[in-house]
């Protein structure tokens, strides 16, 4: 089956048998979602990669690993800082890892730059794929010139708590996995556009090669910030 990786984020994508079938009724918002949180498990494996903001060439190295159901980001610069997502929980848990122990990441801090770049810690915590007021907007979407079909869903925050109140999610129909992702604000603003530009394979999988992580100044559309996001081969662990 093919599947795709993508970070936050989307790391792998399995559909049930029950949806690849041809006579089967197209997917309910809320499965869609369902099919988006199982896209993140992809057992024992460890990636390297860099992220490079677009203005400034500021690097920054990573590694990504998957453990059982645990996503662990290690950032390598000083200084150091290990950030775990814990999928096990409902909704999956965020955490920092520190020499003292661990601890969640608070809401308070959701809306800071993860290293200085164009993403955040609501964007690693994947918060919004939890959420329950969620909307079918086409179940017919396209992307990259009408090659990727696409169900198009948008989710509704339940309090204006976070730095998103509205997100629209692109979720490619083959692997289930989300192909775009865009956030507004409370006033239909938007502040934050995820995009995958490059894949790769391994396996007969398709993984995440390059994403495009982009910032925008809700005042006037304008973007604000650009982050690339690199990944190297998967390697097993």
């Amino acid at each position: 089956m093919k599947r795709r990786l993508l970070l936050n984020v989307v790391l792998s994508a399995h559909l049930t048998s029950t949806l690849h079938a041809e006579d089967a009724p197209e997917p309910t918002p809320e499965q869609v979602l369902v099919l988006v949180r199982q896209s993140y498990a992809l057992q024992n494996y460890r990636m390297a990669g860099v992220l490079r903001d677009d203005s400034s060439n500021q690097i920054e190295p990573l590694e990504l690993t998957l453990s059982g159901d645990i996503m662990r980001f290690q950032f390598k610069n000083q200084p150091p800082e290990t950030v775990q997502l814990d999928l096990t929980t409902t909704p999956a848990t965020l955490w920092q890892v520190k020499a003292s122990g661990s601890s969640p990441v608070p809401m308070a801090n959701a809306a800071n730059s993860v290293r200085g770049m164009d993403f955040n810690y609501e964007d690693l915590s994947l918060r919004f794929t939890y959420w329950k007021n969620v909307k079918m907007m086409d179940a017919n979407a396209r992307l990259t010139a009408a090659r990727i079909k696409c169900w198009l869903v948008r989710v509704t925050a339940p309090d204006t708590k976070g730095p998103y109140y509205t997100v629209d999610l692109w979720v490619e129909k083959e692997s289930g996995g989300v192909a775009k992702m865009e956030a507004y604000n409370t006033v239909s603003q938007m502040v934050k556009r995820f995009q995958v530009t490059k894949i790769q394979k391994i396996d007969g999988t398709t993984v995440l090669k390059e994403m495009r992580i982009e910032s925008f100044d809700p005042l006037n559309g304008e973007p604000k910030g650009r982050t690339y996001l690199t990944l190297d081969m998967p390697q097993k662990q």
